[in-house]
């Protein structure tokens, strides 16, 4: 007789939440900690994207177009591709920043008919 095999009452592995989000002034404590154990310098203050999984910050993406900071004890390759292509998404393209600069100067003159 075989022993039956036990149904553990709660899964192995939970699933953790992952955020994408802007850095705040808040987290200047965290980036640098990230910072430190990445053996980064320190990041100047840039717009920056984070990666945070269940709640904890696991890596991070200048906008500047530094390079990113990850957690090196944590699996994060996919956490900083998920990140570039979020930076992606968010960067103006050149055509849309052409079309703003000539709405910004207005209407072109009307040319006069020629005779």
């Amino acid at each position: 007789m075989q022993p039956t095999p036990t149904i553990p009452s709660e899964p192995s592995h939970i699933a953790a939440t992952l955020t994408i989000r802007m850095a705040a002034p808040a987290d200047v404590a965290a980036l640098d900690r990230l910072a430190q154990l990445d053996s980064a310098p320190p990041r100047a203050p840039a717009p920056t994207l984070l990666a945070e999984v269940g709640g904890e910050l696991r890596a991070a993406l200048p906008l500047d177009g530094g390079p990113a900071i990850a957690d090196p004890f944590r699996p994060t390759a996919e956490l900083v591709a998920i990140l570039a292509a979020r930076a992606r998404q968010l960067a103006p393209s050149p055509r849309k920043a052409a079309r703003r600069w000539r709405l910004a100067r207005g209407p072109r003159p009307a040319t006069a008919p020629s005779a």
